[in-house]
């Protein structure tokens, strides 16, 4: 692979080329503030938190957009670079609930501190289903917001709700990560940008529902959100997962890569694997949203259970597969008799095994698969 040499803030990075200066940075654990930037989608340019200083370059160009060339100069964390990037996210924030943000307390505040002298409760980031998990917490941070010297302006709508997620508009930055995602990841399109000037939202044609346009609830839009503005309707207010486990989806036999958040013995989020799988990270509606509807059902079955005297009563799993066992026992001496009934939700080789046991070891032909599609 090609590489670059540069310089950002007196550090010597090496670079792939044709690498941007912000992917420079990410890459040599240089931090760069940003909002509009994910790794999956194309540079945006929008922000304007990862704004840089090139020597010999005219302004402040965006790092997410600027390739990185040899030799470069950059000055990433100069004051006059942040002075830049806090006047930009005061305008945010203009528009955004910041009490927490700004607040001098905020250093000594717990996680479920909520402070009532001040705003409505509304306005907390302990009320924010994303506390703690928000990007522009960490910008905000980082830049060390001490107050926001703008008249606030809320957009006062409703909230937008579906039966998978939802959107507050008050805590949208419009960074388009959303809209990205649906136009260029999911090429479905269900929102854009709307309105223009303070006016604008992000939102579907004609304000119509959700379930009204060619939405398909795969939440992409939910997992790039950076803040609290797109959150699941299932577990909003879990809170940071204490762990996370890599699986495989349980709803068809594509063997999409999930993974779990989990708090305590609940799965709180899914969202899908961008590593080594064959999905790309990206889910359907049912690999979203449906691992935490049946995996904590009050009505799954988690033990076998054996029909004795009309009524299903427990077993255990070596009782139930000994029963099963004999009943297949007497239905090898009368394979015209006996069919099996493959599932789409099994993975491929399962399904190849299941047909393999009907020919093979039960001698018949009579093989049928629910899938229809």
């Amino acid at each position: 692979m090609e590489t670059i040499n540069l310089t950002i803030d007196g550090q010597q990075v090496t670079a792939r080329k044709g690498a941007t200066v912000l992917e420079a940075a990410q890459e040599s654990g240089i931090y760069i503030p940003t909002l509009c930037h994910h790794p999956d989608l194309k540079p945006f340019g929008a922000c304007r938190m990862c704004l840089v200083q090139v020597e010999k370059m005219r302004g402040f160009p965006a790092s997410c957009t600027t390739p990185a060339g040899e030799g470069m100069v950059v000055d990433a964390s100069g004051e006059q670079v942040q002075t830049l990037r806090r006047q930009v996210l005061e305008l945010m924030l203009a528009e955004h609930p910041h009490a927490c943000l700004t607040c001098w307390k905020r250093e000594r505040c717990g996680p479920t501190d909520t402070c009532l002298r001040q705003v409505a409760v509304d306005d907390r980031c302990v009320t924010c289903p994303k506390n703690e998990r928000c990007e522009l917490q960490r910008v905000s941070d980082f830049l060390g917001i001490k107050e926001v010297r703008l008249k606030s302006y809320r957009r006062q709508r409703d909230i937008d709700r579906n039966p998978f997620f939802e959107r507050d508009h008050d805590l949208c930055i419009l960074c388009g990560r959303c809209v990205r995602a649906c136009q260029d990841i999911r090429n479905v399109g269900a929102i854009d940008f709307i309105y223009r000037g303070h006016r604008a939202i992000i939102g579907t044609p004609f304000e119509r529902p959700m379930e009204e346009t060619n939405c398909e609830f795969c939440g992409t839009c939910v997992d790039f959100c950076p803040t609290g503005s797109l959150r699941e309707r299932a577990f909003p207010f879990a809170g940071v997962a204490e762990r996370q486990v890599r699986t495989i989806c349980p709803y068809c036999g594509v063997g999409c890569g999930l993974v779990l958040e989990i708090k305590g013995d609940q799965v709180i989020r899914v969202h899908g694997d961008r590593e080594k799988s064959v999905n790309d990270g990206q889910l359907c509606v049912k690999g979203k949203f449906g691992a935490t509807e049946f995996v904590h059902h009050r009505d799954r079955l988690r033990r076998p259970l054996i029909k004795k005297d009309g009524t299903f009563v427990e077993a255990s799993w070596d009782e139930a597969l000994g029963l099963i066992a004999e009943k297949f026992k007497e239905y090898q001496k009368r394979p015209q008799e006996f069919a099996v009934i493959s599932s789409a939700k099994c993975t491929n080789e399962e399904n190849y095994v299941v047909q393999k046991f009907g020919r093979a070891v039960m001698g018949t032909n009579n093989i049928d698969h629910c899938a229809r599609l």
